[in-house]
């Protein structure tokens, strides 16, 4: 899939059992190509001034970028939306653990006044036992592998997420979670399971030669 990106160019996804062709083919359309490496980002640039950034997965980066993203990782994950969790561990691409539950969270009422006032307090309280519900669950399912993980990888609602590892016993979490905040719907088990094509992939910024720096 691509996707414009801010400050120009446009984003790729390409998982790491495809990056060695996709690398290979970014030479064959552009050009012989140079690269320069850092713990996060590799810069590759080709004859015709075309760019490509690999944004490294779990960095920083160990050995060149295809062996570095075809590792097996131990990755907890951990999905949460307002009303919905999702907590697992992979080992690879394989869940071995996990956990999902829901939360009824009432949507914004339409009536004013006190109405209106007493169904955000209702809403409030509805908020907060469900994003308690996804710090227990996370307590349950991440903690007792927390010194085997190589990461872990958060999705769903920003503000959701952040509540959640605020909480005091997750702490040991916060020095393995990754930046990045990857994008899924309702947290269910199918949407667990499917994390890994997303944590895994490696994002690419190309840069057309008019656009290049």
């Amino acid at each position: 899939m691509t996707r414009p990106a801010a400050g120009g160019g446009r984003w790729v996804e390409v998982s790491p059992e495809r990056l060695a062709g996709w690398l290979g083919g970014f030479a064959e359309r552009h050009g012989e190509t140079s690269s320069t490496y850092a713990d996060d980002v590799v810069t590759v640039v080709a004859a015709d001034a075309s760019v490509a950034e690999l944004h490294v997965p779990f960095p920083p980066l160990d050995g060149d970028p295809v062996t570095h993203a075809l590792r097996n990782r131990r990755v907890g994950v951990l999905l949460v939306r307002l009303g919905g969790y999702a907590a697992g561990v992979f080992a690879g691409t394989t869940l071995v653990t996990s956990k999902v539950g829901s939360r009824q969270v009432h949507g914004r009422s339409a009536a004013g006044g006190q109405s209106q006032q007493r169904f955000a307090r209702r809403r409030v309280g509805q908020a907060r036992v469900a994003l308690d519900a996804a710090a227990d669950n996370a307590v349950r399912v991440l903690l007792p592998h927390v010194e085997s993980l190589d990461a872990v990888v958060t999705g769903g609602e920003r503000t959701a997420v952040e509540t959640v590892l605020a909480d005091r016993r997750l702490a040991s979490l916060l020095p393995l979670v990754t930046s990045r905040l990857i994008d899924v719907p309702d947290p269910r088990l199918v949407v667990l399971q499917s994390t890994p094509a997303l944590f895994r992939a490696v994002r690419i910024r190309l840069v057309d030669p008019e656009n290049a720096d």
